[in-house]
């Protein structure tokens, strides 16, 4: 009998419940709700080797409370957006275009893409009115992954407002496995994010603004509050993504029913790992099983972040009866060597509220922090340095690659973290050491994930290159540029511009 693992493996003293700004969620009282499906994307035209695609960051109005419906951002769609699918063997061509009345960038978070210009940093704006048209072809794992606005220092509000949806990459493997894949019926796409309301149900970010990352009091979950989801198959594929600002979300269900997880921010694990506890930090990924096949028609089963129901499975006949399986083996994972030549980075997440730093520097978008050969294979050490009493743990995100977890401390990592990963949480003054290698020519950024924190200067950048070879010019983006365009497009004198990042700057006395 495989074993059945009942904890969160994280070390307590780092959640976010010990943090003095910590807004616990409140279950609104309204009428439960069906589950938001996002709708895919379709494709403007696919061919047996290209698949086009336009997607538009715009703004509108969603009905998630009773009364006036609430402005928010999205893609294709008033909040969040619709789910885009990429077939990991073709050509790739996207129209990105901004209809929102500010610019934006379009970051493929967990994507193996050339940065800055088609990863979509801080380096890549696309302002008000403009289409901009990218292409690329993905050399990676199928998994799950999301799309969102990256134009630091003003990321954590432009992803409040809604900028944030699934990207799934698909491959032959993955679909041969027979696992649940009936988009919208036993495989979905669940976003978790938190937000504050307002008078007459607005969001107000700045009212809300916690350098240390933004919390609010009600869940939602695709957009919507109370969820539920009607289930008519046995098993049902779950793909969390924790696209929130700040908050750790500690997944269970009632009774501690089982499920099986599958897969991590960029692959499938090797084999699956059976669990009652799943905590997921900024930015991560995770596809689980359920199986809801011991339940009868009538029954639900309510799933849990902490004490709170944030969605509720109201089990129907089991109208879909296409037999899906779990299989023992998922997926090979190959692990490079590194030349024991080769030094070990050392990445260092300094600091709490506005004080966060990168290797005790604060992020300055004109400044290239580190360099790396493409397809070196490196151990980097990331170090969180915050103590374990008033600590917290920090979730540490790389552009344009995936790594692979070695060691936490010294010992093994945890066993649902075996697969590639492009997100790891680092616990209080602890040590996480990661396999990493590059395998495209670019620049891309790596920092903590509390959206607040990266904002707030939490944040570096790497170029990588092939040795030999000319070095590649990058126009960088300055933050005067940035907020000269910020402050034109929002009709206001520069020195009146609020951004969430400034404070953090401003207080430390450093130059953004």
């Amino acid at each position: 009998m495989s074993k059945i693992y009942q904890d969160y493996f994280y070390d307590v003293n780092g959640f976010d419940t010990n943090d003095g700004g910590y807004k616990p969620l409140v279950r609104p009282k309204v009428d439960p709700r069906p589950l938001r499906i996002p709708e895919l994307l379709k494709p403007d035209q696919e061919t047996a080797t290209d698949i086009y695609y336009t997607v538009c960051a715009q703004s509108g109005e969603t009905a998630i409370l009773p009364g006036e419906k609430t402005k928010t951002w999205g893609y294709n769609d008033t909040i969040n957006g619709k789910t885009i699918v990429f077939p990991v063997e073709k050509r790739i061509h996207v129209t990105l275009q901004n209809r929102l009345p500010e610019l934006t960038t379009f970051h493929w978070h967990g994507l193996h893409v050339t940065g800055p210009e088609i990863d979509g940093g801080c380096h890549a704006p696309v302002y008000p009115g403009e289409d901009k048209k990218i292409e690329f072809t993905l050399n990676q794992p199928a998994s799950t992954n999301w799309l969102h606005a990256h134009p630091c220092p003003a990321t954590a509000e432009q992803i409040y407002h809604g900028l944030a949806t699934m990207v799934y990459l698909t491959d032959q493997h993955q679909t041969q496995l027979n696992l649940p894949q009936t988009y919208g019926v036993d495989d979905l796409p669940i976003i978790l994010q938190d937000r504050t309301f307002h008078e007459h149900n607005q969001l107000d970010y700045r009212a809300d603004y916690d350098p240390d990352g933004t919390l609010g009091n009600t869940a939602l979950i695709n957009g919507t509050v109370n969820a539920y989801f009607d289930v008519t198959a046995p098993k049902v594929r779950l793909r969390f993504l924790n696209g929130a600002n700040r908050r750790e979300w500690r997944l269970h269900f009632d009774n501690d029913l089982p499920f099986k997880q599958i897969a991590g921010d960029n692959s499938l694990l090797p084999h699956p790992i059976e669990m009652t506890k799943l905590m997921l930090t900024c930015a991560e990924r995770a596809e689980v099983v359920v199986d809801f096949s011991q339940f009868k028609p009538g029954d639900e089963v309510n799933l849990y972040t902490d004490q709170t129901v944030i969605l509720t499975f109201r089990i129907k006949d089991f109208t879909d009866t296409q037999e899906t399986t779990v299989a023992p083996e998922l997926l090979t994972i190959e692990k490079p060597k590194v030349d024991p030549a080769t030094p070990v980075r050392k990445i260092t997440m300094d600091g709490m509220d506005e004080a966060v730093m990168m290797n005790h520097k604060k992020f300055k978008m004109d400044r290239i922090d580190a360099k790396q050969p493409v397809g070196l294979t490196q151990y980097w050490d990331i170090v969180n340095t915050n103590g374990r009493r008033g600590g917290m743990i920090h979730p540490f995100h790389c552009h344009g690659m995936s790594f692979l977890v070695i060691s936490r401390n010294g010992k093994d990592p945890y066993p649902n973290e075996l697969g590639y990963k492009d997100t790891v949480a680092v616990n209080p003054s602890e040590t996480v050491r990661i396999l990493v290698r590059f395998d495209l020519v670019g620049l891309f950024m790596y920092h903590c994930h509390i959206l607040e924190h990266e904002d707030g200067g939490m944040m570096a950048q790497i170029e990588t290159f092939i040795p030999g070879q000319p070095r590649k010019h990058y126009d960088l983006m300055t933050m005067d540029k940035l907020m000269k365009a910020f402050a034109e497009e929002r009709g206001i004198a520069q020195d009146q511009l609020w951004l969430p990042g400034m404070d953090s700057y401003h207080k430390m006395h450093m130059e953004m």
